[in-house]
Parts: structure tokens; C-alpha cells; sequence
């Protein structure tokens, strides 16, 4: 990748990612400057059409950010709506000059990290339906529930491009807390939408996998599958800590995970990944609460959000187990934090 823009260290993703971005701030009457400066962006410079990439972080900034500008807390959602599916790059453009739908959709995922590093995309049958997941791998980036619509919208945008204008889901669902008001979500999927899920995911009736995919051209796909393959350097990697706190961060509204559970999602042993974590000084148990606490101090600032909830998201049965844990991290019950207006 050639071009930065804005902090050019750690995971990348590809401006692309930026398509109608300023159009869009502009519509919403934002100040595109405001809203990326502070994440060191030159709004000015912002080229989606160019090859450069920024910073993942500073991308899914200013999406948060932008939805608290702007006013419009569903912002993630009506930018992905508007997204076209040709706006992927190379991983896109792959994904819509395959063969058949089910090729497409194949390669979409294994290959998006070449879009946006340190993700995660995965298809996976269930019950009779496919589940197209997403997630961003790097437990650093916190708050990111505007990234996570946007993209979910995008795919929406991808599979009824493959399938048609009527394509609907059968399911979808968030890992971030119920939002306020949910009214835009299913207007924009016409499905049950599940929030404070293991992960980000569109499920659908796969249909005709074999079905051409719309635009499908052998010659350009094979072309840029070999480039595709040029590329699949390890940019972006995820320090271990980093990537257990994700697999924690996933697993809890199910409950504390076994160590066993994370190690087999990470595909190492237990033993393995006990010995790998004590040599860089932290324990799972540590990496568990410390997951815990950086979550409820997101969640106790939204006031939608009952403590009961938040205690349930965090993997707690019960309430005094999490009103104790709360006394322990920030010195003072939930209910007392809630209504002092702390910020913890």
C-alpha cells in the first residue's frame, strides 16, 4: 500500500473503505474536519479511489465519532446502507467477478483481511442457514459498534447484489449492547435483530450457491485472485494478549470462557497458551477481569443500558457477583455510579 493517511501504525485499512464518506458528513450538515482531525486525518486528502490505506484505528474513530458530531447515533448504519459492493477493492472486486455466488462469497472472506487487517471474516453453515461473520480481531479497538452496522450493512449491499434487490436475512446480529432505539436497524434488515451477540454476523437462506454470480468474468478472476495472492503478507498481526482479550471479549455474555474455549478458537492448547501468557507476565484469570472492567466502564456510561444488562453482558449470572466486582475495579456499587454521574 502506498498513501497514509492519518496514524500509520498498526492494522491498516484500505481507503476504499472511505467511499462517500465526505458526501455523506456533508448531507448530515457534519464538519468533516472536525470530525477527523482529532483522529490526525486531512479530511482534504482523503482520496477512497486512491491505494493508499489508513489506520484501522483512526478509521473506526471517526465513526464514533461522527455519530456523536452529527447527532445521528445510527450514523455506521445509514453509511453502509448507501455503500455499493463494488467498494471493497480488490477483495470486492474479486468476490463480484467470481464464477458463482458461492465462490464469491468464499473468497470474500478469506481473503477481507487484505481489505481491513487485523478482522476477521468467516462463512459458516448453520442449521439449514449461512452465517457471514465479522469482527475486529484487536481488542485495543474498543468502541466500535459504528463500524460493526457499517460493515453489517455492507454485506447486506454484497449478497443482494449476488442474489437480488429482494434479498433479505433471516437473522442478524450485533456484539455491541442494544442501542436506545432499534427501529432503524430493522428497517434497514427486515429480520430479528440479536444484540450483545458472541460476534457481528448476517444469516441467510444460502439458496443456489452455484448460481453465476452477477458480473462474473473467469478472466478478470483469475487475474486478480493471482494478485490477491502477491499480497497475502502478514501486515497487521495481533499481539497474543490482544487476541485472547478479543476471544474473551466475544465468549461473555455466554458466561466467563473456559481457558480451554479460547485456546481452541486460537488453535493452541490450553497448556500451550497458559505457558505463552505466563512468559509475557499476565494470567488468563487477569485477562478475563481486565476484559470485564474495560467493558463495564463502556457500558455503565450508557444510561439505556439497566445494570442487570450490563451484568449479563459481562458473563455474570447474577447481580451481586458483578455489583462486587464493580467495588473492587471502581470503588463504588453500579447503582452508586450510575447515580453520582461518575466517569470511571
Amino acid at each position: 500500500m502506498g498513501q497514509f493517511v492519518g496514524n500509520a501504525r498498526g492494522a491498516q485499512v484500505g481507503l476504499v473503505a472511505t467511499a462517500g464518506l465526505l458526501p455523506f458528513l456533508s448531507e448530515l450538515g457534519a464538519d468533516a474536519d472536525r470530525i477527523m482531525g482529532p483522529a490526525g486525518i486531512d479530511a482534504g486528502r482523503l482520496n477512497s479511489a486512491s491505494e493508499g490505506s489508513i489506520s484501522l484505528a483512526c478509521y473506526v474513530d471517526v465513526m464514533e465519532r461522527a455519530a456523536q458530531i452529527s447527532g445521528c447515533a445510527d450514523f455506521g448504519l445509514r453509511y453502509g446502507r448507501q455503500f455499493p459492493a463494488s467498494s471493497h477493492g480488490l477483495v470486492g472486486d474479486i468476490a463480484l467477478a467470481a464464477p458463482t455466488i458461492g465462490m464469491g462469497l468464499r473468497q470474500f472472506a478469506d481473503l477481507f483481511p487484505l481489505h481491513q487487517e487485523a478482522s476477521d471474516v468467516s462463512l459458516h453453515a448453520d442449521g439449514g442457514l449461512l452465517r457471514l461473520e465479522y469482527r475486529i480481531l484487536d481488542w485495543r479497538i474498543f468502541d466500535r459498534r459504528q463500524d460493526a452496522e457499517l460493515t453489517i450493512a455492507m454485506f447486506q449491499n454484497l449478497l443482494r447484489h449476488a442474489y437480488g434487490p429482494g434479498f433479505t436475512p433471516a437473522e442478524v446480529h450485533f456484539e455491541h449492547p442494544e442501542p436506545g432505539c432499534r427501529a432503524v436497524h430493522e428497517a434497514t434488515f427486515s429480520a430479528p435483530v440479536f444484540f450483545g451477540q458472541r460476534t457481528n454476523a448476517i444469516v441467510f437462506r444460502p439458496g443456489d450457491l452455484h448460481r453465476k454470480m452477477p458480473g462474473a468474468d473467469a478472466a478478470t478472476f483469475s487475474r486478480l485472485l493471482a494478485e490477491a495472492f502477491l499480497r497475502r503478507l502478514p501486515h497487521g498481526r495481533v499481539p497474543l494478549p490482544e487476541r485472547v482479550r478479543a476471544e474473551i471479549r466475544s465468549r461473555l455474555p455466554d458466561g466467563a470462557p473456559p481457558m480451554n474455549d479460547v485456546a481452541a478458537a486460537l488453535g493452541v492448547p490450553r497448556w500451550t497458551l497458559q505457558r505463552r501468557l505466563g512468559e509475557l507476565g499476565l494470567t488468563y484469570a487477569e485477562a478475563v477481569q481486565e476484559v470485564r472492567k474495560s467493558l463495564a466502564r463502556s457500558y455503565l456510561a450508557q444510561p439505556h443500558l439497566s445494570v442487570s444488562s450490563i451484568g449479563q453482558l459481562l458473563g455474570y449470572a447474577e447481580l451481586s457477583p458483578f455489583s462486587r466486582a464493580c467495588k473492587r475495579w471502581f470503588g463504588a456499587s453500579p447503582e452508586k455510579i450510575r447515580a453520582a454521574g461518575w466517569a470511571v
